[in-house]
């Protein structure tokens, strides 16, 4: 695999990032999570779900793509406060192989860039290979847990602090 190309993603890259997240969604999350959760994400609903994330002001989604396919997605909100990964999203074939450490290090560095201390992002309890590959990024649970209703999931919250750090 060649290296890894960043870009941020428009309105016109819709397909694509549904794809890779419902490539996510259908495949690595079957036997991770409860079946319901995982058949309960239909094309529209995901459609929807990004077609909303790359449209919010101040939302912004950085796509990954290798031979120039797009192959993951982060999405990221920056504030002076704090910053807010709402998403990350590696193809199945391409898990591995660094796609998802480029994007969360992007995400990351710009959330540390726009001055906040911190930043949170929330996964799926069940999920503990996501939960293994933020904790190898520095991200620790705080203790916070929440069941969104449109999943129907216990979710936790991961947290990383730039505090002291350059």
């Amino acid at each position: 695999m060649t290296g890894v190309a960043l870009r941020h993603a428009e309105i016109d890259d819709l397909d694509a990032v549904v794809a890779v997240f419902l490539g996510c969604w259908r495949s690595t999350y079957a036997g991770r999570l409860p079946a319901a959760l995982v058949t309960s994400m239909s094309d529209d609903a995901a459609r929807s779900l990004w077609s909303h994330a790359l449209t919010t002001p101040g939302r912004r989604v950085v796509l990954a793509e290798v031979d120039e396919q797009v192959c993951g997605v982060v999405g990221f909100e920056a504030s002076v406060d704090d910053g807010w990964v709402h998403s990350l999203y590696v193809a199945p074939e391409v898990q591995g192989h660094g796609v998802g450490s480029t994007l969360l290090r992007h995400a990351s560095d710009r959330l540390r860039e726009a001055g906040g201390q911190n930043a949170y992002l929330w996964v799926f309890a069940d999920n503990t290979p996501s939960i293994s590959f933020y904790a190898r990024h520095g991200w620790t649970p705080d203790g916070a847990e929440r069941v969104e209703e449109r999943f129907g999931a216990n979710e936790i919250r991961l947290t990383k602090s730039w505090e002291g750090t350059t």
